[in-house]
Order: structure tokens, then C-alpha cells, then sequence
């Protein structure tokens, strides 16, 4: 079973050690929408996807859990 988008969006920012204040601050919002993202409550906007994409150096696929590569060089999430 692939995991969400949302499982692997909160196991970035805990494998990064950041707090969803820390996110929220990135993306120019409040730690509340954040969470809403998390737990799924609200969509995550396109361009906020292309921003954590860019902050976590991982593909879209792999962040929409399309794919099992972290990048496009076909490093799976294990070899980071």
C-alpha cells in the first residue's frame, strides 16, 4: 500500500527535525493551516507543494506518493 501524500509530507518534517511552526513560516502561513494540511482537513495548494518539493530536494512524484524515488536520480527514500 503507498502511503498519502499527507503521511509522507508529516515523516519529511519529522525526518528533517522541524516543527510545523518551522514549515508554516517557510510557506508564509499560520502553524494552524499547516496542520490542517497534516492531518488533511484542507488540500495543500500546487505552489505550496512545489515549495516543500524544492525545501526537501525530493520530486512531486515521490511527495504525492506516486513514486517510491525520492528524486529523480532513482534514490529510494532508504539511500537519504
Amino acid at each position: 500500500m503507498n502511503k498519502s501524500y499527507i503521511d509522507i509530507m508529516r515523516g519529511l518534517r519529522e525526518d528533517n527535525d522541524k516543527t510545523q511552526q518551522d514549515i508554516a513560516d517557510f510557506l508564509g502561513i499560520s502553524q494552524t493551516m499547516y496542520a490542517r494540511y497534516e492531518r488533511g482537513a484542507n488540500e495543500l495548494p500546487i505552489r505550496h507543494l512545489i515549495k516543500l518539493c524544492q525545501y526537501y530536494h525530493v520530486s512531486a512524484d515521490y511527495f504525492l506518493g506516486l513514486s517510491k524515488y525520492i528524486n529523480k536520480k532513482g534514490k529510494s527514500q532508504s539511500s537519504i
